[in-house]
């Protein structure tokens, strides 16, 4: 790739207020997530919060917006209607793309079109939306997966499935053979170790070992409501698999971090692909968004 290209990496926003509880929607999930919403979360994660960030990476000039889930809480229509409207304030189907979390696969309400309402940021339409989804822009290509899946109480795990993988590993060979930047999105931990079962993705070990065999150069997930760089030894080289915080957290419950988002700019040098990393977020509850963390990561075969 000649020229730099800029994404910004949002996850987990956790959008407030919940509204719209009809009686037909209360199960036992659902109602012991509004417990859990009512007695904390919506304290914590504010879309005042989020909207500094966005305007942040907009004032950046990042070229593309990704949103790795949970935009929702428990998975009600006025949610997702109003995710959407959210949406479209941060930009057009063009410039942002979204893939889903647990909380926006949540509980299923029969005939409701759920996380199709925000198909044309999935590089789809209602009709036409699966998963895995591939959006290209000039050499850089992001791959969107979709590992939430309808759980019992108390368990906020995931799942791709043996189809999503074939897909997906499909997928990034043929844009190995391009020479494209692939960078795949993910909502649950990408990797072995990075959460508790009842949090885990289920097939995570067969997913490890599809990028390990096809090769990728960064893999972007939210979920741990965490800033965190780890690196997976692949065919094609080092991958940097980056995990988001929260970004509407504007305040600090036992030690998590606020709100910060992932800006990756994508460059080449004689040595090959380089990408600067710069974590960017609030300090204090009310402060400015600024500059928390950089470096340079060499990935692929660099």
């Amino acid at each position: 790739m000649s020229e730099t290209f800029t994404l910004a990496h949002f996850t987990d926003v956790h959008l407030s207020p919940i509204t719209g509880f009809a009686p037909l929607y209360w199960n036992a999930k659902r109602a012991l997530g509004f417990y859990n919403w009512h007695r904390g979360r919506r304290l914590i994660h504010t879309r005042d919060v989020a909207d500094r960030l966005v305007a942040d990476a907009k004032t950046l000039r990042a070229d593309h917006i990704v949103i790795t889930g949970d935009l929702i809480n428990l998975g009600l229509p006025r949610e997702y209607e109003a995710a959407l409207g959210w949406l479209r304030t941060i930009g057009s189907p063009e410039s942002v793309t979204v893939i889903p979390g647990n909380h926006d696969i949540y509980s299923v309400l029969h005939g409701d079109p759920g996380i199709a309402r925000w198909a044309h940021y999935m590089g789809g339409d209602a009709e036409t939306l699966a998963f895995p989804f591939m959006r290209r822009f000039g050499n850089v290509a992001l791959i969107g997966l979709n590992s939430g899946v309808e759980t019992p109480a108390f368990v906020a795990a995931g799942e791709l499935g043996h189809q999503q993988i074939e897909v997906a590993r499909d997928l990034l060979q043929r844009l190995g053979d391009e020479n494209a930047v692939r960078v795949v999105l993910i909502h649950h931990p990408p990797l072995q170790d990075m959460a508790s079962p009842r949090r885990a993705l289920r097939d995570v070990r067969a997913f490890q070992r599809m990028l390990e065999r096809t090769g990728v150069e960064i893999v972007l997930y939210g979920h741990n409501h965490e800033a965190k760089l780890t690196w997976l030894d692949t065919v094609s080289g080092g991958a940097a698999v980056i995990g988001g915080a929260s970004a509407s957290a504007g305040r600090p419950v036992r030690g998590s971090a606020l709100a910060s988002y992932n800006l990756l700019t994508f460059f080449e040098t004689d040595a090959g692909l380089r990408v600067r990393r710069s974590v960017r977020g609030i300090e204090t509850v009310d402060g400015d968004v600024v500059l928390l963390s950089e470096e340079v990561l060499d990935v692929g075969g660099a």
